[in-house]
């Protein structure tokens, strides 16, 4: 049966691309995770907070490099796509930032992320989420952007607010943590809502 529209991204996109790595500002890049991050994402799960909000842990390095294998090969079958956030000059494990869910038909995403506890309180994550929202609309051509956190996590809702996702409502009880079920608050950011120039915020090598 035919379709009456025609997909938002064409299938084939990302995987003729190689992934890129964006620029967040002059602090920090978004990279592609490779296997000798496996002991620092190792060490950023033994973190309370990101057991708590991301439901899991790395207990061996041969565990988290399983990880990486798997978010490394999300680019490949265009269903998510992953980075870690680093310092430019020494490669310092920041954080991670993800678009999963991804459908090319609609052109739609979900991001997550995290930062590692020396990494936070200093506006990065937020400037990390604009930076790939920005290449996600510009060079892809994603329609929309969407993610969710436990209304129970004001951290991450003030990142979402920061950089630019419209507070859309509450989903009840639709995600379960260690605790019991959450209800989950709902943002979204459009690719109409880019600004019509480019920003500083995020440029993107290959």
């Amino acid at each position: 049966m035919p379709k009456l529209t025609t997909p938002a991204i064409a299938t084939g996109c990302l995987e003729g691309m190689d992934q890129p790595s964006i620029h967040v500002g002059t602090s920090a890049i978004l990279r592609p995770w490779t296997h000798d991050d496996a002991p620092a994402v190792m060490e950023a799960f033994r973190d309370p907070s990101i057991q708590r909000w991301h439901i899991r842990r790395a207990d061996s390095i041969d565990e988290a490099r399983g990880w990486l294998t798997q978010w490394r090969d999300g680019w490949a079958s265009e269903s998510e796509c992953h980075w870690a956030i680093t310092t430019p000059e020494t490669n310092e494990l920041l954080g991670r930032i993800a678009a999963k869910g991804v459908n090319l038909w609609d052109g739609t995403a979900e991001l997550a992320y995290w930062m590692t506890p020396a990494a936070r309180g200093r506006g990065l994550c937020t400037q990390a989420v604009t930076a790939l929202s920005e290449w996600a609309f510009r060079e892809v051509g994603f329609h929309r952007l969407e993610l969710e956190h436990s209304i129970h996590n004001p951290r991450s809702c003030r990142v979402a607010t920061k950089a630019g996702f419209s507070e859309e409502g509450v989903r009840r009880g639709s995600a379960r943590h260690a605790d019991g079920w959450h209800d989950m608050h709902v943002h979204a950011r459009l690719r109409s809502d880019q600004p019509s120039a480019p920003t500083r915020a995020a440029s993107a090598s290959v």
